[in-house]
């Protein structure tokens, strides 16, 4: 049940960026064919792209004789970093180009992260397939919640599910790294 706990918590962290970025967009008042593709798509990238990044991550783990608990805890602080640099520069304020192209760019573009995650999957769980589909569900869900919520609320929103899945991320990071 822990093993969940972690994984749900770090799928939650990776869907903040997307949901925040999601409220933006769904201020384009997107019809729900739109919503439903982009949020399919993202989820379909957060399984993908942690898969490739475990692949990716395992052999660097072999090769260097890297401890997991640490590679983990260093990549989830990176990421942390990366979405607070974000937060910074108010990425989410850039215009979006709604075709088929633009959203696969978007569902790539929010999906790097959970790349990241997947170069130490292993540290987080055994079950790999399980921690994918939770990526992905979570990601799909949070993608097509801030888009319909992004149709009927300001972005004022965006930056607060944002300082969420920094704290969140903050925190997995150093837990991570104390465990070492």
């Amino acid at each position: 049940m822990k093993e969940i706990l972690n994984i749900l918590l770090i799928g939650i962290a990776l869907s903040m960026d997307t949901f925040s970025l999601s409220l933006g967009v769904g201020t384009y008042n997107l019809e729900k064919k739109k919503c439903l593709t982009l949020s399919l798509l993202v989820g379909l990238m957060h399984f993908i792209m942690p898969l490739l990044g475990n692949i990716v991550g395992e052999q660097i783990m072999h090769f260097f004789e890297l401890n997991s608990n640490l590679f983990l805890g260093c990549i989830l602080l990176f990421i942390a970093g990366n979405l607070l640099v974000g937060m910074i520069k108010k990425e989410e304020d850039t215009n979006v180009d709604l075709s088929l192209v633009g959203m696969l760019l978007f569902a790539f573009g929010v999906s790097i992260d959970a790349f990241s995650t997947g170069l130490a999957l292993t540290a987080i769980t055994q079950n790999k397939i399980l921690a994918m589909t939770l990526f992905s569900l979570t990601s799909f869900t949070f993608t097509y919640i801030g888009l319909n919520i992004g149709k009927y609320v300001s972005k004022k929103l965006g930056n607060k599910a944002s300082i969420l899945g920094f704290i969140l991320l903050l925190t997995l990071g150093i837990f991570h790294i104390c465990k070492h």
